[in-house]
């Protein structure tokens, strides 16, 4: 067992972030992230953002690739997706259904986050879930869109996903 040096919830090995509180097991410092607004006024017109080792453009294609499931998700078009688990008795269907993949199980809930892809960039954004959203291994503040980049590891709740570009 890993303690978490900031929950103390045991870790099982070969964990690298705890699965309680989301911190990095190996005492590094949180990949931060930033907000969509500083990066385009970091921008200058004209130039096209980069995210990780890959360009974003308005012809990638976007996979989330489950950690428990064999085949990926794709994500072709633009637009807003909302991710969360079915629920026949209130109506609730999301338009990424993790329900297959153990969300009841693992802690997602029934309107979880939602992706915004446009031309230029992927965000993600909690939408104030009960067990919360992890973008590499930090909780997310509800409400508030991230930039995604090629390779992050997005948690909803327990349930593990990478988002990759193509």
């Amino acid at each position: 067992m890993i303690l978490c040096s900031f929950c103390n919830h045991g870790n099982l090995e070969g964990e690298l972030f705890c699965v309680e509180c989301g911190n990095p097991l190996d005492g590094s410092q949180h990949i931060e992230t930033r907000k969509f607004e500083e990066l385009q006024q970091q921008q200058t017109a004209g130039a096209r953002p980069f995210w990780g080792t890959t360009q974003f453009s308005k012809t990638a294609t976007v996979i989330i690739k489950i950690e428990s499931a064999q085949q990926p998700l794709v994500l072709e078009e633009n637009g807003r997706f909302t991710v969360g688990r079915v629920d026949i008795q209130t109506g609730n269907y999301p338009d990424i259904d993790l329900t297959p993949y153990g969300g009841i199980e693992q802690g997602v809930s029934r309107m979880h986050a939602c992706f915004r892809r446009t031309d230029e960039a992927l965000t993600i954004e909690d939408m104030n879930s009960a067990n919360g959203t992890y973008l590499n291994g930090q909780r997310m503040v509800p409400n508030q869109p991230r930039v995604l980049q090629d390779g992050d590891e997005i948690r909803f709740g327990k349930l593990v996903t990478r988002i990759y570009f193509k």
